[in-house]
């Protein structure tokens, strides 16, 4: 099982989470859908939205890990930066880093801003951290539209 925990840099608090009300129920529904697939994400998900605030879209912050939003991330053990978009399952192409939402590092991400840094631990029981460097415009990754 992969677990992963959000942390404010050095201080053991978990990072704000900022959610659009305009996918809010889509979230929820995702959410709800993947409770008998894999009952852990669906329910880290719900964990993430339930302490979200939540905000017009219009009021969305752009630097905030959003779906349709490209978002560079650092590995800080290994120094490794990865670029992914979050986009809901059905938009899903890992060979065009569009991740789901649906997946351990699309909920981590979900809702973070630029600077903060998450616990992230592998499958193989390694703790690492996580830091989003970036988050490009809505649509700035080869024109996508959430």
């Amino acid at each position: 099982m992969t677990a992963q925990r959000s942390t404010s840099r050095g201080t053991g608090r978990r990072p704000r989470v900022v959610i659009s009300a305009d996918c809010l129920d889509r979230l929820e529904a995702l959410a709800e859908g993947a409770i008998q697939r894999n009952p852990d994400l669906a329910d880290r998900l719900l964990e993430e939205i339930g302490r979200a605030r939540i905000v017009p879209a219009a009021k969305l912050p752009p630097n905030v890990v959003a779906i349709g939003r490209a978002v560079t991330y650092r590995d800080e053990t290994t120094g490794q930066e990865t670029s992914v978009t979050p986009v809901y399952p059905e938009d899903a192409d890992i060979a065009r880093g569009r991740i789901s939402i649906l997946t351990p590092i699309g909920v981590a991400l979900i809702g973070l801003a630029e600077g903060a840094s998450l616990h992230w631990d592998t499958r193989d029981g390694k703790r690492r951290v996580l830091t989003v460097l970036h988050v490009a415009p809505q649509g700035a990754s080869e024109g996508l539209e959430a």
